[in-house]
């Protein structure tokens, strides 16, 4: 017994960090340097990893608690509706936004591909993956 009261001690001294994915977010944009892209537009998939400290949530079962997907996802679809030349661009906004609205939040990973991008090739994709972490 006292073993089991001094690891349940021990779990109340850290904190319980999380990671939680929004994977294959799918979206018609005008992104891209050719006016033919702002005309057109193209299909982007959006992939996103937060890692943030859980213990407030895994304790409480209350939404108010954690990372919001719904939000993240909101972001996402925000961002990607602005117009950018360069995926580079529209991914640095998605995560400078999600930092500064989601302060659970500690690191963001994201990968913002272009589906069949035209650059004269049978090419599936061209991604871009960035990352950015909260300064503490």
């Amino acid at each position: 017994m006292a073993f089991f009261r001094t690891n349940v001690s021990l779990l109340n001294t850290f904190a319980i960090m999380g990671t939680i994915k929004v994977n294959n977010i799918k979206l018609y944009a005008y992104h891209g340097c050719l006016d033919e892209e702002a005309k057109i537009g193209s299909e982007y998939r959006v992939d996103l990893k937060v890692n943030a400290n859980l213990q407030k949530s895994s304790e409480t079962d209350d939404l108010a608690d954690t990372v919001d997907y719904v939000h993240l996802n909101h972001i996402v679809k925000e961002e990607m509706a602005i117009r950018s030349k360069l995926l580079e661009e529209v991914a640095a906004r998605i995560l400078v936004r999600i930092l500064k609205e989601i302060q659970l939040v500690k690191k963001v990973r994201i990968s913002v591909a272009k589906i069949n991008p035209p650059i004269g090739g049978n090419v599936e994709e061209v991604a871009i993956v960035l990352r950015k972490k909260r300064k503490d």
